[in-house]
Parts: structure tokens; C-alpha cells; sequence
């Protein structure tokens, strides 16, 4: 069903049972796939392909040119997956040449009121943004992150899987899976242990996790603690995410407790 207010592009890829509402911009490179609901006022252009069931709210605008003076109209792509909740005056924009030409956005995550997904950024599944969060460049965000509102990440940080960001804090440092997070300028607090329970992690392993947490923080030089623990929690998956999380960027400064 397709308003007869909005202005759909001839050329735009509009699949089975898509919803539309009134006064909505669909633009000629555009696919959105079955179940797609734009309710009304939705703005979306470019190379930008939207995946089954996600909902679109009102003033949105997705696929729009990046906010970045080093973008020269090169080509870039937008790709938002399945089953996304994106509420009012959500902002997303596609990729750069710097980044990789590419935004990608996984499957089944909430994006609230106002909130900002940047060019190049990497999102992944289940995946909470709240009210008023602006996202960087080139932000990675692993699966089943939550980032509480009026908070801001800093283009090129990471943000492991299930870590939690409290409202309010300035991201500026790598948080790391699992990890805690809050601060003016961010510092971690300790373990999200309550979203590890929630994903039914036996309790071994979080009990491994907290002891190799205190051991990875214990000094300021992160790498040297880590090889002292080298091996120690080899059968505890938990640990080795966290360990390879750290390694894999090393010029990247990693979000610490503050004591």
C-alpha cells in the first residue's frame, strides 16, 4: 500500500506488502524489501537497501549524503538489515571512500528519537541506541550493545559485544565486550554481569571473566597484563573475546576502570 502523497521514484525496488505512508520520499537507487513500513514524512535516497520488516517512524531521513567535507560524491552504499526499529528523526548516512564506501546496519536493533548513525559505521544485531545519540564515523558496534541516551561516541571507536554505555557519557575510548561503561569522558565500571545472565552464560564463565577483568585492569599497562594471563582462561570464551577485542587495534585507546 502506497500513499498517493508520497513521491516514489520509478526506478526504486519496492518489494511485496511494503506499507508507505503519506508524504514519504522513496529515491531511484532505493530497495526495500517485503514488510517495509515507511508510517509518513520519511525521507530515503541513495544506494540504500533496506531488509524485510523493518519500520521506519516519521521525519527520518536515511541514506542522505555524509557529513563529511571529504566526501566528493564518490559512490557509496547504505544497507540496513532485517526486522529494525527506526523511530522519529533518525539520521543515517552511507559510507565514504575513506571508510570503505559502506554503512551497514544488522538485523533487529532499535534506534530511538533523534539518534545519529554516521558515515562508514558498522552496527551489528540487536543493537540499542537511545534518544539523542550521535555515532561517529567509522564506529564499530558489535551485537547486543546498549547506549543510553544524550551520549555521544567518538568517530572511530569501537564498542564490543554486549557492553553497556550509560546515558550520558562521552565515548571516547574502545569499551570492551562485556564491559561497563559510563563517565563525562569514559571510564569502565566494571561488567554488564546482568546482560551476560540475561544471555544465559553459565555462571563459571562469568565468574572466569570477573577474575581475568581484574587481572587485565590491575596496572596501566594493559598488554603487559595481558601476557601474564596468557593462557590462564584459554577454555573460557568470554575471556578470549575480550583478549582479542584488545589486540586486534592496538593504536586504539582502551576505555579503563579509574583506579
Amino acid at each position: 500500500m502506497i500513499h498517493n502523497s508520497s513521491v516514489i521514484d520509478k526506478k526504486a525496488k519496492i518489494s511485496k506488502n511494503v506499507k508507505i505512508g503519506p508524504f514519504c520520499y522513496v529515491g531511484p537507487n532505493v530497495e526495500l524489501r517485503e514488510n517495509v513500513e515507511l508510517i509518513s514524512n520519511v525521507h530515503i535516497e541513495g544506494t540504500t537497501h533496506i531488509g524485510n520488516g523493518t519500520k521506519i517512524f516519521p521525519f527520518a531521513s536515511i541514506g542522505t549524503q555524509p557529513q563529511d567535507l571529504k566526501y566528493k560524491n564518490e559512490k557509496n552504499s547504505l544497507t540496513i538489515g532485517k526486522n529494525n526499529i527506526i523511530r522519529e528523526y533518525v539520521t543515517i548516512n552511507p559510507g565514504t571512500e575513506g571508510g570503505g564506501t559502506k554503512t551497514v546496519i544488522g538485523d533487529s536493533c532499535l534506534f530511538m528519537i533523534s539518534s545519529h548513525i554516521a558515515h562508514d559505521c558498522i552496527i551489528g544485531n540487536n543493537v540499542i541506541i537511545a534518544n539523542n545519540v550521535p555515532l561517529g564515523g567509522h564506529v564499530t558496534i558489535e551485537d547486543s550493545v546498549v547506549i543510553g541516551g544524550n551520549s555521544a561516541v567518538q568517530q572511530f571507536t569501537r564498542i564490543g559485544r554486549l557492553a553497556m554505555i550509560g546515558g550520558m557519557t562521552g565515548v571516547l575510548k574502545d569499551v570492551i565486550p562485556f564491559g561497563l561503561s559510563i563517565g563525562n569522558r569514559n571510564y569502565l565500571q566494571g561488567l554488564n554481569l546482568i546482560g551476560l545472565r540475561r544471555k544465559k552464560y553459565e555462571n563459571k564463565l562469568i565468574i572466569g571473566l570477573d577474575r581475568a577483568y581484574k587481572k587485565i585492569f590491575s596496572s596501566k599497562n594493559l598488554y603487559e597484563n595481558l601476557s601474564k594471563i596468557n593462557g590462564e582462561y584459554k577454555d573460557n570464551t568470554l575471556v578470549s573475546e575480550v583478549i582479542k577485542f584488545i589486540e586486534k587495534d592496538k593504536k586504539r585507546p582502551i576505555c579503563s576502570p579509574l583506579s
